[in-house]
């Protein structure tokens, strides 16, 4: 037998305000065909005043909860995906502990930029093959209005806010690919492409920044490494392309996933899509996305998946599980 990290609950949380791309034309120099053809986003969520990456995380969280008929003292650990907590520390993680009355067990954050979810399901994966963790709650919440550059009209238009919550329970399986769980897990980084996306400000520096990207070459390196993880996470769990009922990709751009379905040569019918209502939400995209598609019906008990981002860093991964 093999102990497996199984889905128990999913939920997410979009803030209020929505933003379409006809408000960003009056604010910016673009249009909206100008950002529906090189992104496919057609409207994104952004954060009222004073609300945060944790109240969104715990707005989710709590949905989780309820969809997995859970209290939040039946978790063990929380780990929140985030590049925007609220502040340099405590960690987010805890603030949403508190919030949702959780008095034992674990919190921290995980920060690998749009990534960081993907990362975070493979350290709860690794919690509870261990044992250390029976239940575990991942969190992808961000805040990327906050970070961007207004005078920057190349990136500006491509992100907005949200949050998106799993829940994960050990369960025996019989160690073949039929399990339901998480089935495998591929994770990368490499330093010496940090300049292709970063922010650039941090507490050392004194000062929050604004996001940097070079869109071209991500758009290459995304294409070419997302499919590659997404292969080797496949063989790893002793599957192939042909078995996947969905690709969840990372919600940054349209363009990106569907050159990378091509490259798996997954069809975009099997593709969960979001991007269009929610801009790249970051570390939040992929829960979200599973979330939604849960909800409309799409992504159903036994359906095998296939998640991928890549982010700043350069960082990238993929996780292939049984719903």
């Amino acid at each position: 037998m093999t102990t497996r990290a199984v889905v128990m609950g999913v939920g997410h949380y979009l803030p209020e305000r929505i933003v379409p791309n006809s408000e960003l034309e009056e604010r910016i120099d673009t249009t909206d065909e100008w950002i529906r053809t090189r992104s496919g986003i057609e409207r994104r969520h952004f954060v009222a005043e004073g609300q945060t990456t944790s109240d969104l995380a715990t707005r989710a969280a709590r949905a989780a909860l309820d969809d997995a008929g859970l209290v939040a003292d039946d978790l063990d650990a929380i780990i929140l995906a985030t590049s925007t907590a609220d502040l340099t520390f405590p960690s987010a993680a805890t603030m949403v502990q508190a919030a949702i009355g959780m008095t034992r067990g674990f919190a921290y954050d995980v920060q690998a930029v749009c990534a960081g979810f993907v990362f975070a399901l493979s350290n709860a994966d690794a919690l509870i093959r261990s044992g250390q963790a029976k239940r575990v709650m991942v969190i992808g919440a961000e805040t990327f209005s906050r970070l961007m550059d207004w005078t920057d009209r190349t990136t500006c238009v491509l992100f907005g806010d949200g949050a998106g919550a799993l829940i994960l329970e050990a369960a025996e399986g019989e160690g073949k690919p039929s399990d339901r769980g998480i089935l495998s897990t591929d994770l990368h980084s490499d330093g010496r492409y940090r300049e292709l996306l970063y922010v650039d400000g941090g507490s050392s520096t004194g000062t929050t920044g604004y996001l940097r990207m070079q869109g071209k070459e991500v758009f290459r390196h995304a294409v070419e490494k997302l499919a590659e993880t997404a292969h080797l996470a496949l063989d790893k769990a002793g599957l192939c392309s042909a078995d996947v009922d969905w690709i969840v990709p990372h919600q940054a751009n349209l363009r990106i996933i569907s050159a990378t379905a091509q490259r798996m040569q997954v069809p975009m019918e099997r593709v969960v899509l979001t991007v269009q209502d929610h801009g790249n939400t970051s570390a939040a995209s992929i829960p979200l996305a599973l979330s939604v598609g849960k909800a409309r019906g799409q992504i159903k008990r036994g359906d095998l998946l296939v998640t991928e981002a890549i982010g700043g860093g350069l960082a990238w991964g993929s996780v292939v599980l049984r719903w």
